[in-house]
């Protein structure tokens, strides 16, 4: 039995074996496809211009040399096709007129999706040593071009990207919701851990972006302080209305640095001390009391079951109470903005869904890496992740909360 098991086992490697290289040979042909196709719409757009005989002035040039380019699929060699300018015509930038692909830049060696995977193979713990072989074991023996020495030049590029990211103009920037959180790290060199503090906006086109992280101290009022202030120095504008969590020492800072802005609490926060506080066999029951709160229709409904809540539990677990009651003012904030929005607004999700990966690697990041480059990583992380955020719903509401207009229980209330 044990001799057919191996050699079941040795079948099955041998089909997977295979499948891969199917996978590869199918991903070069599409890319070959892709880019053909990319030439020819670029030479038909460029017919018109012509050489003093009248014959076509961009014209094919076969191939520049191949390069392997890493992908999801592993490395596959890609030829990019080339054109041949005939007559020195200049582009708008005044470089010679010719085919450049926007699929595949010139020298680039990676994918976007690349990038997005190296970034958690770092915040996951390992230090550069230890990344080929990781790439190894995820794209086999294709992944060598990833030595420690091109990972510490890419982290160089890095660096100096975000050093300018950090410092950019936000003058024109305007965001209605902005929410707050921390990610905390156990890093090399730090006695306490490193807090990421990240700060998310929606603009006014209902898109969310990261306006900024950086490293602070335990998430404290100092920390928050500092870097609302230098948003501010850079152009940030005043928001509707911050979301994040209760225990921040941000809401201190931002009614310094932003007086007069509405603030909710996040209810996944919330719903999570509170119910830390209850006896597990109770657990149950409260859950769906918390969720009558904040999923009510209307404002009035919500009070009502948060104090059929505070009634059933004040006298056998006060310390759950409390609480839910201390944050009453900020918890029930998000019914004076649009109901299409009220699933974006009661919690610091659109945050905590990006951070839930890192999170569930903090642990083993612990010792690998200083609070620098684990900032630098987690921008990085976010950065490439924003590229898949939605828009939130009713994206053109955001406008509306933005030029003023009043809303009552989620619904728009007409000027008198």
């Amino acid at each position: 039995m044990k001799k057919y098991n191996n050699r079941k086992e040795t079948m099955q490697e041998e089909k997977s074996a295979t499948l891969e290289e199917i996978i590869l040979a199918g991903a070069v042909e599409n890319v070959k496809m892709v880019l053909e196709q990319e030439r020819g719409d670029y030479l038909r757009a460029k017919a018109r211009l012509q050489t003093t005989d009248g014959s076509q002035a961009i014209v094919g040039n076969g191939y520049s040399p191949k390069r392997m380019v890493m992908t999801a699929a592993g490395y596959i060699p890609v030829e990019v096709p080339r054109t041949r300018n005939r007559c020195g015509i200049i582009d708008k930038d005044g470089g010679l007129e010719n085919f450049s692909s926007k699929i595949l830049p010139p020298y680039a060696r990676k994918t976007v999706s690349m990038e997005y995977t190296l970034p958690l193979l770092y915040l996951g713990g390992l230090s550069t040593k230890d990344f080929a072989p990781a790439l190894v074991k995820i794209y086999g023996d294709k992944a060598p071009g990833l030595s420690s020495n091109t990972i510490c030049r890419m982290l160089k590029v890095w660096e100096k990207e975000i050093k300018v990211w950090k410092s950019r103009d936000l003058k024109e920037k305007e965001y209605c919701y902005v929410w707050v959180d921390g990610i905390h790290f156990g890093t090399r060199g730090d006695k306490e851990d490193t807090c990421v503090l990240v700060i998310m906006g929606a603009t006014k086109d209902g898109r969310k972006e990261l306006i900024m992280a950086e490293s602070g101290y335990r998430e404290s009022t100092e920390s928050w302080l500092a870097l609302l202030r230098k948003l501010k120095d850079q152009g940030m504008r005043v928001p509707k209305l911050f979301i994040g969590d209760g225990a921040l020492g941000f809401w201190a800072a931002a009614r310094q640095a932003y007086p007069g802005v509405k603030e909710q609490r996040c209810w996944v926060h919330k719903k999570a001390n509170i119910l830390d506080k209850l006896p597990r066999s109770q657990q149950g029951q409260a859950n769906t009391k918390i969720d009558e709160i904040f999923l009510a229709a209307s404002k009035k409904e919500a009070l009502e079951s948060f104090d059929l809540f505070v009634k059933t539990y004040e006298d056998k677990y006060p310390k759950a109470v409390e609480c839910l009651v201390k944050d009453k003012e900020h918890l029930l904030t998000f019914y004076d903005f649009p109901a299409a929005h009220w699933v974006h607004i009661r919690t610091t999700n659109p945050i905590e869904s990006t951070f839930s990966t890192v999170r569930l690697r903090s642990d083993k990041t612990r010792g690998n890496w200083s609070s620098k480059k684990t900032e630098m990583m987690v921008i990085k992380l976010l950065q490439k992740a924003g590229s898949r955020w939605k828009k939130l719903r009713k994206a053109a509401e955001v406008l509306k909360v933005m030029l003023g207009v009043i809303y009552f229980d989620g619904k728009e209330q007409k000027a008198a």
